[in-house]
């Protein structure tokens, strides 16, 4: 009896092995081609804004930073 549990279980796995598998094919899809659309009204203009204080020239302001960067390093003798 053990012999015959034994001989169906592996020629059921031996079966199952030699099916054959479906092979997937992935179609890619169609490209997708903008088509533009007639041209609208034209849009209002709108005001460009205010331009702000000016400052007086060659003196910063109050919250301004200055930045003083150092001269780059000589080159070694060789």
């Amino acid at each position: 009896m053990k012999y015959s549990i034994m001989l169906s279980t592996v020629f059921a796995a031996l079966s199952l092995s030699a099916c054959d598998k479906p092979t997937v094919v992935n179609v890619p899809a169609p490209a997708t081609v903008a088509v533009p659309g007639p041209a609208g009204p034209q849009g209002a203009t709108g005001s460009q804004g205010n331009d702000g204080v000016k400052g007086d020239p060659g003196k910063p302001g109050d919250t301004t930073t200055v930045i003083v960067t150092p001269p780059p390093a000589p080159e070694p003798r060789k």
